[in-house]
């Protein structure tokens, strides 16, 4: 196993996830009204809580000057699902390694 595979999480954590279940459940807060909060639809919001979309930086910044978490670590959690979610699709994505002695191929040749 190498550097780079070694440090990878098995499964991040999904910010929306994050958002759902460590500041608007244990608020109280319902979709819509923490939509309401956010300057935000509540089909918006309630896309990112359910995973089904990416956490934008612009909503990053919403939720941290709302509920006070930084904007940082919310691109990051963001940065590492992505990158586990590429990793396990790695396999479908044919590329050979370059070698620059190699004559170019043409693509479906």
């Amino acid at each position: 196993m190498n550097a780079i595979t070694g440090i990878r999480m098995k499964r991040p954590a999904h910010p929306g996830g994050f958002v759902k279940h460590e500041i608007i459940d244990p608020l109280g807060l319902s979709v819509t009204r923490a939509a309401e909060v956010l300057g935000v639809t509540r089909a918006t919001l309630s896309t990112l809580l359910n995973e089904r979309a990416h956490l934008s930086p612009d909503m990053a910044i919403r939720i941290e000057k709302a509920f006070g978490v930084s904007m940082e670590t919310l691109m990051r959690m963001q940065n590492t699902y992505d990158i586990a979610q590429a990793r396990g699709r790695a396999g479908e994505i044919d590329v050979a390694p370059f070698d620059a002695g190699a004559e170019p191929q043409t693509p479906g040749a």
